[in-house]
């Protein structure tokens, strides 16, 4: 039998052993209410970072587009053409693996490919018949003149890539760094090709606009020389429909 003495202690370590166990229990109380508040204040944060980030994000894309539209006003017969080969650009990127969404210089160097043409003069770029050896010369710098512009804009960073080297050709014949094969910078492989698309399904004034099957044609006789054969590929998944639903929402 268990004496009295014994019960009593028993008892009272029981009761040291309640007591403990309603202290402990308060501090995990305490402590989930402050990881409760700590984890509230950082969606917070995350919201407020993440609201600064877009309005960044608009406020460069703003500044972007209105460089480009600056670029077009001087060429009346390319309309919207920075726009239309951003998006054909954009939608041909993501076929291809591109994570177009985390990397908004991408779009910003397609929106800025012809951003050296300001440097060029008129006589040269609206000239309508074949350019001499020496005006090919000076078109052909637009592509390094357009990296040299944006230089030294931060958030243009990658989009030089673009802007440098989307004259750049598969087989190394292209300007102005002769760049051939994986040298070349895969953003601008994939430009290449949605701009050779929007040259070809355009009206110019010494030539009537392909047909999409007339310019797919041409693009998949450049696979391998012109333009990547793995961009090509992946080409082939864009469907007319898609195309004719960007050129129809741009113009």
């Amino acid at each position: 039998m268990i004496d009295v003495d014994d019960e009593l202690e028993l008892r009272s370590r029981i009761e040291e052993l309640e007591a403990e166990l309603a202290r402990r229990v308060n501090e995990a109380g305490v402590k989930e209410q402050q990881l409760q508040r700590y984890a509230a204040d950082l969606r917070e944060t995350f919201m407020q970072e993440r609201s600064r980030s877009e309005q960044l994000r608009r406020s460069y894309m703003l500044t972007v587009r209105a460089l480009a539209s600056a670029v077009e006003a001087r060429d009346a017969y390319t309309g919207r053409h920075a726009e239309r080969v951003a998006a054909y650009g954009l939608a041909l990127g993501e076929l291809c693996g591109m994570r177009i969404g985390d990397e908004p210089q991408i779009e910003f160097g397609f929106l800025l490919h012809d951003a050296g043409k300001v440097a060029v003069p008129d006589a040269i770029l609206f000239k309508p018949g074949p350019l001499t050896a020496a005006e090919r010369l000076v078109m052909q710098q637009h592509p390094v003149t357009g990296s040299e512009i944006v230089r030294d804009i931060d958030f243009l960073g990658a989009a030089r890539d673009v802007i440098r080297s989307h004259h750049e050709r598969w087989d190394g014949s292209g300007y102005p760094d002769g760049l051939a094969g994986a040298d070349i910078p895969f953003a601008a492989r994939v430009f290449a090709v949605a701009d050779t698309l929007d040259a070809l399904t355009s009206l110019r004034p010494y030539r009537q606009a392909a047909t999409l099957a007339e310019a797919r044609a041409i693009i998949d006789a450049g696979s391998g020389s012109h333009f990547d054969p793995e961009v090509i590929a992946a080409f082939h998944g864009l469907t007319d429909a898609t195309l004719e639903q960007i050129r129809a929402r741009i113009g």
